[in-house]
């Protein structure tokens, strides 16, 4: 544009193209419904992870960093949910109530067209999949301070489901109340992780005030929107949606604070190219048996990305191994690799290969 455009004509412009954006976005929608009804025609499954993939490439190499990255790949990732969901509508399942990191970590991977479901436990929220009450549920599996979440791990131990995708959410807490002034804060309340996350900063700021372990962030949100004398550390979508006030942002102890959060469904989607693999494995009762679990898969040259063990749950000192592995189950090393694993393992149970998690946050 030359200097002699107005703001009125360069306004003008804008609105243009926001008119042309929007059209296009209505054609982009009827194109999404005309695939639908193909793959209904053929059977064919409505999510191609690959397919997906490839788009956001395509738009990386055309945009050649002019767009901000973060910001491109998250307004697509709205454009392509909402346009395969048109296709068929989903809901979620999730730790409750509104506004907990989970809820905000299934807006972040499903976008705001999917429905969404808020369970009173996580154990609820694998029974509601696997009953197919829901077609997705989405649950914390571990987190990079305080480890793993044990009570996922253990409900895959007991529901039939299958592991569809995986996100990494960074984790900011903030400690919030109704009026925003911190001297009115007489209890602090939060799940027991963001507690335990922030407990250098609740140690040296607010000493003699008691913490309240609650079952979720979005709980104690709940609670300090109904007592102006509860303070709760919780989301920035707990803040909008309970109408409080931030106190003090970004309280937790040590920063990079990530929490890796599962998509659970009834079916592992097709390979993307870029994916992993999880199992749940028992071992024989005999010395080097987790060894030769480990040698197979350093033969096979499999990368092995999480173990982690839990007891099995009537049975003194027997223990169920989670392992993450990177690859999809149909290419033909892993393939090769868990053939082995299921022939010298007394328990065996592939829980999903998925998309990995994008280097690129949805929420940045």
């Amino acid at each position: 544009m030359g200097d002699k455009n107005s703001i009125p004509q360069v306004r003008q412009r804008i609105d243009d193209i926001d008119d042309t954006i929007l059209e296009l976005l209505k054609e982009r929608l009827d194109c999404a419904l005309t695939i639908g009804k193909l793959k209904n025609e053929t059977s064919r499954a409505k999510w191609d992870p690959q397919r997906e993939r490839e788009i956001y490439e395509r738009l990386y190499a055309n945009n050649q960093g002019k767009f901000p990255q973060k910001a491109l790949r998250s307004i697509f990732h709205e454009i392509i949910t909402t346009c395969r969901l048109s296709q068929k509508k989903i809901e979620v399942s999730y730790l409750g109530p509104e506004a907990t990191f989970t809820h905000l970590a299934g807006v972040k991977y499903f976008g705001q067209s999917a429905r969404y479901k808020a369970m009173e436990t996580i154990d609820e929220t694998f029974n509601e999949v696997e009953k197919k009450r829901v077609q997705y549920g989405i649950v914390p599996v571990e987190n990079s301070i305080e480890g793993a979440v044990f009570s996922t791990l253990d409900s895959f131990m007991k529901y039939s489901v299958k592991i569809c995708g995986e996100l990494h959410l960074p984790i900011s807490h903030n400690l919030v109340c109704r009026s925003g002034n911190i001297d009115d804060i007489q209890t602090v309340a939060s799940h027991s992780q963001p507690l335990a996350q922030c407990r250098e900063w609740l140690k040296k700021n607010l000493p003699a005030i008691p913490t309240l372990p609650v079952f979720s962030t979005g709980g104690a949100a709940q609670m300090a929107a109904n007592n102006p004398n509860i303070g709760a550390i919780a989301s920035e979508l707990a803040i909008k949606t309970y109408e409080l006030q931030v106190v003090v942002k970004g309280i937790e102890d040590y920063q990079g604070n990530t929490t890796r959060f599962l998509v659970i469904g009834k079916e592992s989607p097709s390979r993307s190219g870029h994916d992993k693999t999880s199992l749940l494995l028992g071992v024989a009762d005999r010395p080097g048996s987790l060894n030769e679990v480990l040698t197979v898969l350093s033969a096979k040259n499999i990368n092995l990305a999480k173990i982690e063990s839990r007891p099995i749950k009537g049975k003194q000192w027997k223990y169920l191994f989670f392992m993450d592995m990177l690859g999809h189950m149909e290419d033909p090393v892993i393939r090769e690799g868990c053939s082995i694993l299921k022939q010298i393992c007394p328990y065996y149970e592939w829980l999903g290969s998925y998309p990995q998690a994008d280097n690129i946050e949805l929420n940045s």
